[in-house]
């Protein structure tokens, strides 16, 4: 009964781990990463679209992204939604490929964004907190209901707290992976 609620929630922990390697790609390093772009939004045939949908992202090098849009037509809208996108990137356009060459981070924006990963990693731990805290209210409510017992009410709360442990480490080695890699010039 309990191991069912347990087993019920693991894809809510894994939805928020998978939800933190996302906002993590999209922090800047100094290496080009298409994920960077994952936020530009293109206007296409009247509405707005991902990039990606419009468009080959590819690395062309560690400081240059190159974007091949299906329809060459499309080249001014995907440098515009590039610009509007507010990312500090100057895309260039030679009528085939959109190029985009990354600028060297300052030290100062390193610090900035080793915060933001910082961030990043806070809210990973919060949904995770959230997700024990759902855990352990449908097995208190189990209780309620005599369907367990006050000991699988207290081992109920020693594995989720395993796991809960277990998925702090990986968000913690992680987020020091990618601080690492922020601060590395």
């Amino acid at each position: 009964m309990i191991q069912d609620i347990i087993n019920q929630h693991k894809e809510q922990f894994e939805k928020v781990i998978e939800h933190f390697h996302h906002e993590l790609s999209s922090v800047r390093t100094g290496r080009a990463n298409p994920a960077l772009l994952s936020t530009v939004m293109v206007e296409s045939y009247g509405t707005k679209v991902p990039l990606n949908q419009v468009a080959n992202i590819t690395v062309s090098d560690a400081k240059t992204l190159t974007i091949s849009p299906w329809d060459k037509g499309q080249l001014g809208e995907i440098e515009k939604g590039i610009q509007v996108a507010n990312l500090g990137f100057n895309p260039s356009n030679d009528g085939v490929v959109v190029r985009i060459t990354l600028p060297p981070l300052t030290e100062e924006r390193r610090k900035e964004m080793v915060k933001l990963v910082g961030q990043i990693e806070e809210q990973a731990r919060i949904g995770i907190r959230k997700v024990r805290e759902e855990i352990m209210k449908t097995v208190k409510h189990s209780e309620t209901e005599g369907k367990s017992t006050k000991d699988d009410v207290a081992d109920a709360q020693k594995q989720v707290q395993v796991i809960v442990d277990k998925y702090n480490d990986q968000i913690k080695e992680t987020a020091k992976g990618k601080e690492t890699e922020l601060m590395t010039v």
